[in-house]
């Protein structure tokens, strides 16, 4: 009887110690420690291009620098080529929980969050300079920051990190495109995008949303006379084989944005917080350097096969295009289009 009681005993102490370890631990993981250091954590990261692209090696590079910043701590699982859905399907991932980080355009996000429509007005940004001003500034941080909120009171589930350069859209074609009237009545494959599709029709061409996987084949039958995309994306997708007219009209700059799943944010010491901001920051001058440079050889190649690039009278058509944007300014998008249109 003794021995049974010390071995009862012992059984006891035993869960009593399991349980107190379980507890410690789930503590320490879930960032309750306050600014102490969690044990290692591998993050989930999610995106939809190839590994060949800017995006993949500037998300090669934030989980390089994130994991050198904490000393081995925090590491990521990278799923390239959309192997874990699309950006859709990546925002709600993110939203439930269930992924961690995920790159994905401005333009779903504003399904999720309203106020990042302001992105897709036409010929919001002046050039480059001015759009990495804004984004790199206090307009740019402060989106990032309230992407936690759909409008600044219910919580959306996603925070961002930082932005990826995505190029600016422009017109290309099988005819010339030297003004907005040569737009007149072409067929021009868009974005399924309201938009984006206002912005189309404004000028006057007809606006036929479709897949990207079916541009090529639509543009040899003739369905289509022309889409817009940016110069890495034209030569791609070998568009320069049957459309040999591209103008340089910058009509949409939208940025790609590294979101972070509030859920795991909320979890994260003061520390971990700035390693991953950093490591972000870090990432987005790395893959913006890496864009810059496909896209200039881009044009090269469009050059080598015969493409005509225009560089457009983009007050022209900004002009034409202002209409388009009537419907859509209200709200946090005016305020927010009026500080990035007056931003220096």
């Amino acid at each position: 009887m003794k021995k049974a009681n010390i071995l009862v005993g012992v059984l006891i102490g035993a869960l009593a110690a399991s349980a107190l370890f379980a507890y410690l631990g789930r503590k320490q993981l879930s960032g309750e420690g306050g600014s102490g250091v969690s044990q290692e954590r591998v993050i989930k990261v999610a995106h939809n291009l190839p590994n060949s692209h800017p995006v993949h090696q500037g998300i090669e590079h934030f989980a390089r620098r994130l994991e050198a910043l904490s000393g081995g701590r925090m590491k990521c699982d990278v799923f390239p080529n959309g192997q874990l859905g699309d950006e859709t399907e990546y925002l709600e991932k993110l939203q439930a929980g269930s992924l961690d980080i995920a790159k994905t355009s401005a333009a779903p996000i504003a399904n999720f969050v309203p106020r990042m429509k302001v992105f897709s007005l036409p010929y919001l940004f002046r050039d480059r300079d001015h759009y990495w001003s804004v984004l790199d500034g206090k307009i740019g941080t402060h989106l990032l920051e309230e992407l936690e909120t759909r409008d600044g009171e219910h919580p959306s589930g996603i925070r961002g990190l930082c932005y990826y350069d995505a190029g600016s859209r422009n017109f290309y074609s099988v005819g010339e495109i030297k003004d907005p009237a040569d737009l007149k009545g072409l067929n021009i494959r868009v974005m399924k995008d309201p938009i984006a599709i206002a912005m189309t029709s404004t000028l006057g061409a007809n606006p036929v949303p479709m897949p990207g996987g079916e541009i090529y084949s639509a543009l040899q039958r003739g369905n289509i006379n022309g889409a817009e995309n940016n110069p890495p994306t034209f030569v791609a997708q070998r568009h320069y084989e049957v459309c040999k007219n591209f103008i340089f009209d910058h009509h949409s700059r939208i940025p790609d944005v590294l979101n972070i799943s509030s859920a795991l944010w909320k979890t994260l010491t003061d520390q971990e917080r700035e390693w991953v901001l950093t490591a972000a920051r870090e990432s987005s001058h790395f893959q913006r350097k890496l864009w810059q440079a496909q896209s200039d050889a881009a044009v090269e190649e469009m050059k080598k096969n015969g493409v005509t690039i225009r560089e457009a009278d983009i007050s022209a058509f900004q002009k034409a295009a202002g209409p388009s944007r009537k419907d859509f300014l209200t709200g946090e998008v005016k305020t927010y289009a009026e500080q990035i249109e007056s931003a220096q």
